[in-house]
C-alpha cells in the first residue's frame, strides 16, 4: 500500500508540471489581451507545440476563473465564479476544443471575445483563464529515476478591458520595517480602472557612512481594486545601522509612486 501511494502522489505532482525530458506542451503567449467595445468582438491567436521528441498528446481545451491575491499569487476558481469573470464571452472553434498532436506539432488556436451588448457588471476589465490539458498521460521518468506517468495541463490568461479603461494609478498605502523578519513591508493599491504591472526598486542608504545599496527589482502584476502587500528582503551582507529606504514602483509611461522610511537595521 505504501508503494503504491507514493506512486500516486508522483502523478500528482506530474500533473502540474511544465514538462518532463521527454514530454511537454508550450503555450504561447501566457497572457492575451482583448480590448472592444459592447456587441463587438476581438479574436487573438495563441500557439500550442508538442515538444516531446517521441510521444503524440491528446489536448482538451478549457475555461476558468482567476483572481491575483494580496501577495499577487493566482487563485484559480471555476468558470463563472468571479463578478468580473468573461468566461461566458469566450468562444472556441469545435475543431479546437480537443485535437492531437505528433512530436513537435503546433497547433493556433482562435480566441474569440464577444462582448454582451449589455453589461450588467459596471468594471471595465474581465478576467478568464484558458486551459490546454494533456488527455493521455505518458510514461516518464522523474529526477530520480522512478518511473511515472505524466499529464500536463497549461494555462493561459486572457485580459479583456473596454476602450474607455485607460485610468493606470497605484497609491502607496504604508511602508513599514518589520523587525521580526528582517523584512520591508510595501503596502500599495491599483486605484486605476485597468491592470498595471511594473516593477518595485528598493535603495537602501546607510545614514551613518553614505553607502548605497540597491536592491534587485521585483516584478508585479495587479487588477483594478487589488490591494497588494510585498515584502521586499534584505541582503545577508547588510550591515547593522540607521538607514534610508527610498521604494520607487515603475509602471510605465513615466508612472512613478514613491515612498520612503527611515528604520534602524538591528
Amino acid at each position: 500500500m505504501k508503494k503504491l501511494f507514493l506512486s500516486f502522489l508522483y502523478i500528482i505532482c506530474a500533473y502540474f508540471s511544465t514538462g518532463y525530458a521527454q514530454t511537454g506542451v508550450s503555450v504561447s503567449p501566457p497572457r492575451v489581451y482583448f480590448e472592444s467595445d459592447p456587441g463587438n468582438s476581438n479574436t487573438q491567436k495563441v500557439t500550442v507545440t508538442n515538444v516531446s521528441t517521441k510521444n503524440s498528446l491528446d489536448f482538451a481545451v478549457s475555461l476558468g476563473d482567476w483572481e491575483y491575491d494580496q501577495k499577487g499569487e493566482n487563485v484559480m476558481y471555476p468558470a463563472n465564479t468571479l463578478p468580473t469573470s468573461c468566461t461566458s464571452w469566450v468562444t472556441i472553434k469545435k475543431e479546437d476544443n480537443y485535437f492531437t498532436l505528433a512530436p513537435g506539432e503546433r497547433r493556433d488556436i482562435d480566441i474569440t471575445i464577444t462582448v454582451p451588448n449589455k453589461l450588467t457588471d459596471k468594471s471595465p476589465v474581465s478576467t478568464a483563464v484558458l486551459y490546454v490539458s494533456q488527455m493521455n498521460p505518458v510514461d516518464d521518468v522523474d529526477s530520480k529515476g522512478a518511473h511515472i506517468k505524466v499529464s500536463i495541463r497549461s494555462g493561459i490568461k486572457l485580459f479583456h478591458k473596454l476602450p474607455s479603461a485607460k485610468s493606470k494609478k497605484l497609491e502607496i498605502e504604508n511602508l513599514v520595517y518589520n523587525q521580526s523578519k528582517n523584512t520591508l513591508d510595501l503596502f500599495f493599491e491599483n486605484q486605476g480602472d485597468v491592470w498595471t504591472d511594473g516593477k518595485v526598486y528598493t535603495d537602501l542608504v546607510n545614514t551613518q557612512n553614505g553607502e548605497k545599496i540597491a536592491l534587485e527589482p521585483v516584478v508585479f502584476y495587479t487588477m483594478p481594486g487589488n490591494k497588494r502587500e510585498m515584502n521586499i528582503s534584505f541582503p545577508a551582507t547588510l550591515k547593522k545601522g540607521k538607514y534610508t529606504a527610498s521604494v520607487m514602483l515603475d509602471y510605465g509611461d513615466n508612472n512613478l509612486e514613491i515612498g520612503e522610511l527611515n528604520f534602524t537595521y538591528e
